[in-house]
């Protein structure tokens, strides 16, 4: 039994970690290493609106506010973007204190050296070079490693969460803790809390091509489903418009390789086989547009030209490009690209999902108990389409905000009510050669479903394709999970069919285009959908 169960190790979940050890005992789960998450691949940075004399001239709160607004689309809900927006300085003083160290301005020391991005209207994004993500987390990870009340469970995957409903009991639905598969030696733990808190990133491995890792199989968001939490604005995938392509380079990194909109926001631009930045005829910002245009952009330029992708030209950066994107110059030429010598070859790919778990401003889910926070969580934050660099700022701000509600309603040492029994897991027996293969082929099947008819541009026969492919594939698996004993594949493919059939059916709802959500149908914004998508499994 722990005071604090965290199921992921993030910026959200290692925050809110350090920070609860303070109070109680907390234990990490986390299906891989300590540093397998999405917080970890971040290269372009955190936003933030800093005290007057270290913020960029003529920046504030309001511009700030008004630049989220804008890209979210009309969905954003104003009090979750004010909130974290004014909490972004705790936050970097925050993550200073535990040892994250970010650029400095060369020419003033005293401040720090600030990024622009897609959607920005000022220099605001605080950067590590091009590995902000590695640099922020290494810094979590090694304050959390430290902390003698802070246990960390590498490689156990969670499989469901435990909540009294689920067992039977009708008058307080709340949480218990998560079954969690050790994958070190394929035993099933109960692990027991009164107050868990989702904090497993994104779903990008719904897609055939994204930017994240391959831990992204929207595990929280299926338990939350499973659990009975709402699920809203899942619809709502952000691609990001500039991921490494070249068919010659191999491996799962090199096809996932993400080119930071930090390098367009010092300069580079994107243009065509020809020459010409054709952003441009899309939208006046051009190359710095929300993600969302930049993406659809991109997608029409290939699909109107029957080009396999657009490049990013970093000439304009000259030398500045190897001093400034060090990570990126270096794994390209690893690849066997010179960005110095010749435009990078680009297209978009599945990024960030900007829906999940409905909470309020403290993360606080409609089941007792239960908290999710960051990627997994929907605040009301991101609204159609996330601002670029707002993620790591809203997984810190809300990590805090989480704790400061848990320890209001459910303070460590506070009576808890009787746990009731929870049964043993009982597995099935080990799956056949021949089942492995169904399970792969399943796999394959629900990433290509998704990056063919739920992709970028959508249309409602797409989507009733997808709809159709994945009832089927609900069915086998559904086969394997309980007829076999369980393995990480199995358990990141049934959530993985969850979290495609809940994107399916929110597309399926919202009959017009919106921020990163497009259609065909229905290409205009209609004011008749100025609200949430909201889904609930019972």
């Amino acid at each position: 039994m722990s005071d604090f169960l965290v199921i992921g190790s993030g910026i959200a979940g290692l925050s809110f970690a350090i920070n609860a050890a303070q109070y109680g005992s907390v234990t990490i789960v986390t299906k891989g290493g300590l540093l397998d998450s999405n917080t970890a691949w971040a290269q372009g940075g955190i936003s933030a609106v800093l005290a007057p004399s270290l913020r960029d001239e003529g920046d504030d709160h309001e511009s700030h506010i008004s630049d989220t607004l804008d890209a979210g689309a009309g969905l954003c809900h104003e009090n979750a973007v004010r909130t974290i927006v004014n909490e972004a300085e705790q936050t970097i003083e925050e993550l200073i204190k535990w040892g994250t160290n970010f650029d400095l301005d060369e020419k003033d020391p005293k401040r720090f050296c600030l990024g622009k991005e897609g959607g920005h209207s000022k220099r605001r994004i605080l950067h590590s070079k091009d590995t902000t993500g590695s640099e922020i987390a290494t810094a979590l990870c090694e304050t959390a490693l430290k902390h003698p009340k802070i246990k960390i469970l590498e490689h156990h995957y969670a499989i469901d969460l435990i909540t009294t409903g689920k067992l039977g009991t009708v008058t307080d639905d709340r949480i218990l803790g998560a079954y969690v598969l050790d994958t070190t030696n394929d035993e099933v733990r109960i692990l027991q809390s009164p107050r868990v808190i989702l904090a497993t990133g994104g779903c990008g491995k719904t897609y055939l091509y994204t930017t994240n890792p391959d831990s992204a199989t929207g595990d929280g968001l299926a338990m939350a489903w499973r659990a009975g939490a709402s699920i809203a604005n899942m619809e709502f995938i952000q691609f990001h418009p500039t991921c490494f392509y070249n068919p010659a380079a191999t491996g799962p990194k090199a096809r996932s390789f993400l080119v930071s909109e930090a390098v367009r926001g010092e300069g580079a631009v994107l243009i065509n086989g020809e020459g010409h930045q054709f952003v441009q005829d899309y939208d006046p910002r051009g190359s710095l547009a929300p993600r969302d245009i930049v993406a659809r952009a991109i997608d029409t330029e290939i699909k109107r030209t029957g080009a396999s992708c657009v490049f990013l030209d970093v000439s304009p950066l000259g030398k500045h490009f190897a001093q400034r994107f060090p990570f990126i110059h270096e794994t390209l030429l690893s690849f066997g690209h010179n960005a110095l010598e010749k435009p990078i070859p680009v297209v978009p790919a599945a990024h960030y999902q900007c829906g999940g778990v409905v909470t309020d401003l403290y993360g606080k889910t409609m089941i007792r108990g239960l908290y999710a926070i960051g990627e997994v969580a929907c605040t009301g934050l991101h609204g159609a389409n996330r601002l670029a660099s707002n993620s790591l700022l809203e997984g810190n701000v809300m990590a805090r905000r989480a704790l400061q509600e848990i320890l209001r309603l459910y303070p460590p040492g506070k009576e808890v009510p009787t746990t009731p029994h929870i049964p043993e897991w009982e597995s099935g027996n080990a799956a056949p050669p021949d089942e492995l293969v169904n399970i792969y082929h399943a796999w394959d099947e629900l990433r290509r479903t998704m990056q063919d008819y739920v992709s970028i541009v959508r249309t409602d026969n797409r989507l009733r394709r997808a709809s159709s492919r994945l009832r089927n594939l609900r069915r086998e698996v559904k086969e394997f999970y309980w007829g076999h004993t369980l393995t990480p594949d199995i358990l990141e493919l049934r959530n993985l069919v969850a979290t495609a059939s809940i994107i399916i059916d929110s597309a399926l709802l919202r009959k017009e285009s919106r921020g990163s959500h497009h259609t065909l149908d229905y290409p205009s914004q209609d004011s008749n959908f100025d609200q949430d998508t909201v889904l609930r499994r019972f």
